[in-house]
């Protein structure tokens, strides 16, 4: 098989693109010694800040320090702009979706979409049904990953609607670039992404219930301290001004929910949630969830609360659902899909699991509901016990599985241990929905630190850099 040949972004037509010229000329004048020295201050300013990740199942688990590059990814502002377009209007598709999804189901009525892709689906939440949540938006943060495979080609891998993580990472990736490079935001005109946090609680207080009175108290839910993104968490809590609770310090009293405080019940408008469907309510969902709050989904559904992002969204992050969303776009916003998907077979259908089974080798073959890196097999970088290790599992659930064509992911400048090198990218940028719809021009890039691998997730060796928009 031919190696699949990979769109470098500093680079067009053997020149360097305009907007890596003056960060390139930088590294070529700054000595090995300086930029190796500024790399361990980078780490040390994670580890002092305390920005880690939790891993899970492995011998060695724990809380880790993200790996950070110091070259910028960069982006003009007309790329950027495209991508702006692209990711609003399917954030505004999928949020259509949700709406008709619990009421009246007009896309699986007009045979869009299988019935049973939705009724059926683990990810759908009857408890929602009907539900009109203020402004009409079920999804509040919706972050959909992106790749690129051309100077004006960019893919969307997935959809996540629910609690898409790794703004922190954003944010704290600009502060640290910021504090160890001054002269390059001097010498380069870059859009900020600080008023992130801003931004975020104004759509927050946007969506508060019709039942709110005054000034929305907002809070975020988080499932605890061990959880993988707490840090994120206490981050967001911190930059809004808002309090960060689990269920234990909320109660539910009649038609409203209140916090805990040392002055007594304080009433709670807005809650960003950061913990699965599953967990928010023991008495309408999993019963041995001992992080929900009992009874906060008749609140919910009585209009005594928000919940950001609405249970029952991730049903518009299935990655089955996902093979649908240029049609979603189509028929909600009568528009042809600025961004492209990836061809995708889904294995439920007989013809597309037998094309996956006799093409296990050359697919990326994931979990309907995996998430991390996780569960996920690339065939040309697996070995034949792996492959078919993977061909019985599909084979014992065909329905909980999709599979993908290996793109050839760009690569961006990254700084390894040898210099200067390409390592493969992909992108999350933040769409926030409330009573406005609003892009940060900046997003989380994730770098596949291991030279030649596609996997970008933190989990499996992956690492973070700053994201650039050229003003």
């Amino acid at each position: 098989m031919t190696q699949p040949k990979f769109f470098n972004e500093m680079y067009a037509g053997g020149k360097v693109r305009e907007q890596y010229a003056d960060i390139l000329r930088w590294l070529e004048g700054t000595g090995p010694a300086f930029i190796v020295d500024k790399q361990r201050e980078a780490e040390a300013l994670f580890h002092q800040i305390g920005i880690t990740f939790q891993v899970y199942g492995e011998k060695d688990a724990g809380e880790r320090l993200i790996p950070f590059d110091i070259v910028p990814r960069i982006f003009t502002n007309l790329e950027w702009s495209t991508l702006e377009r692209g990711v609003k209007q399917r954030a505004q598709a999928l949020n259509a979706f949700l709406w008709d999804v619990y009421h009246r189901g007009d896309f699986i009525r007009a045979g869009k979409v299988p019935a049973h892709l939705i009724y059926q689906n683990t990810a759908y939440e009857p408890a929602v049904v009907g539900v009109s949540p203020a402004q009409g938006v079920f999804s509040h943060i919706v972050g959909s990953d992106l790749v690129r495979t051309g100077l004006d080609e960019f893919y969307v891998l997935e959809d996540n609607c629910r609690t898409p993580s790794g703004v922190s990472y954003m944010l704290e990736n600009r502060e640290i670039m910021m504090r160890l490079f001054p002269q390059l935001f001097q010498s380069n005109h870059i859009r900020p992404v600080d008023d992130y946090p801003d931004h975020l609680r104004r759509t927050l207080i946007s969506v508060a219930p019709p039942r709110c009175e005054g000034v929305p108290a907002v809070v975020i839910l988080t499932p605890g301290t061990f959880n993988s993104a707490y840090y994120e968490h206490t981050f967001l809590a911190d930059e809004m001004g808002v309090e960060l609770v689990e269920g234990r310090d909320l109660f539910v009293r009649g038609d409203f929910v209140y916090m805990r405080t040392t002055r007594g019940p304080k009433k709670v408008d807005v809650i960003y949630r950061r913990i699965d469907d599953s967990f928010i309510d023991p008495l309408c969902f999993n019963p041995d969830s001992m992080i929900g709050v009992p009874g906060l989904m008749n609140v919910y559904r009585t209009g005594g609360v928000q919940i950001c992002s609405a249970p029952g969204a991730g049903i518009a992050d299935d990655k089955a659902v996902y093979t649908y969303v240029p049609e979603m776009i189509r028929f909600y916003l009568g528009e042809e899909p600025v961004l492209k998907n990836v061809p995708t077979w889904r294995c439920s259908e007989a013809d597309d699991l037998k094309y996956v089974l006799e093409h296990l080798g050359e697919l990326v073959v994931k979990e309907v509901h995996g998430s991390g890196g996780y569960g996920m097999l690339v065939g040309s970088a697996s070995t034949r016990a792996e492959i078919e290790n993977y061909r019985q599992r599909i084979l014992a659930d065909p329905h909980d599985f999709i599979a993908q064509p290996t793109l050839a992911l760009s690569t961006s400048p990254t700084y390894v241990d040898s210099g200067l090198a390409p390592r493969h990218v992909d992108l999350r940028p933040y769409c926030l929905l409330g009573s406005q719809i609003h892009l940060c021009p900046g997003a989380l890039t994730r770098v596949a630190l291991k030279e030649g691998s596609l996997v970008v997730n933190s989990s499996q060796g992956g690492g973070v850099k700053d994201t650039w928009v050229l003003a």
